[in-house]
């Protein structure tokens, strides 16, 4: 890592994981649809070593990647792991196919899932295990129960959710004790405000995925076009920037199949937003 502020902050998950601020979401280094191998294996297992070499420390996945093509590729690429390394993966949703996705939070098929992401991760514990979706079919008592029974059995280190509302999370953790919450939140959606405030009210880590969406905000000679060229940036660079001094709260884990766009998207994390321009880019 450089010496920009915000490559070296870190943030604290369930209070004894220290992790640096920007992550890795290992979504897309498998095939189309997040289905199947990936297109160039190597360069698959070449971003997730490049991703260590830059100093970044947390990395995201789910079993439902592939499905368990992005966790296999993981343990594959980096074990032994980098003592610090914090591995974070999902269970709870389950694949028809490419692009398709559907909830199963039923106890039998989490407790499943979680012995395969061990197995395929090489691990003995997963330090940070987050619900996928709440499944509406299954009790949220049940779901988050065989979470919480896997946790007194060693298995989790810590819990985290996934697309849930505050009320959602207020409920959940009458349960468990949830350290993080991974919403869909980017410059051009920003529906999940009010988790954001509420993860940063109580120290809980939010982590934004499709986090560097722009869209239309980015078109040629409009004002984040405009920041960016400032700061010699794309606009994606400047979109990361802008969420990581949103809140202290926020670890971004932007995701690439490709070595050049994830040092692309490292650089973003060493720019630091004028108060004026943060102010300019929150209105948009």
């Amino acid at each position: 890592m450089t010496n920009s502020k915000f490559l070296n902050d870190t943030f604290s998950i369930g209070g004894d994981l220290k992790v640096r601020r920007l992550g890795f979401g290992a979504m897309r280094i498998t095939g189309q649809g997040i289905w199947g191998e990936p297109q160039d294996k190597n360069e698959a297992i070449a971003v997730l070593r490049r991703t260590i070499e830059l100093g970044i420390n947390f990395i995201d996945t789910a079993d439902s990647y592939g499905p368990e093509v992005s966790e296999r590729l993981i343990g594959e690429a980096l074990y032994p792991y980098p003592q610090d390394l914090v591995i974070a993966t999902k269970g709870g949703l389950m694949r028809g196919g490419p692009d398709n996705w559907y909830p199963n939070g039923r106890p039998e098929h989490l407790r499943a899932t979680l012995e395969g992401s061990l197995k395929r991760l090489r691990l003995e514990r997963i330090d940070l295990y987050q619900l996928h979706r709440i499944d509406p079919n299954v009790p949220a008592e049940e779901t988050l129960g065989v979470l919480a029974d896997m946790q007194q059995e060693g298995k989790i280190r810590h819990i985290g959710l996934s697309e849930v509302s505050v009320e959602q999370l207020e409920q959940a953790r009458k349960i468990v004790k949830v350290v993080s919450v991974q919403n869909l939140y980017n410059l051009t959606n920003r529906n999940w405000e009010n988790m954001v405030d509420a993860c940063e009210k109580d120290g809980t880590g939010f982590i934004p995925w499709f986090p560097l969406a722009v869209g239309q905000l980015a078109k040629p000679g409009s004002k984040l076009d405009q920041i960016a060229h400032k700061y010699n940036a794309t606009p994606s660079q400047v979109a990361l920037a802008w969420l990581l001094q949103r809140s202290p709260v926020m670890l971004p884990i932007p995701g690439t199949g490709s070595v050049a766009h994830l040092e692309e998207n490292v650089l973003g994390a060493e720019i630091e937003l004028s108060a004026e321009d943060l102010a300019e880019i929150s209105k948009q």
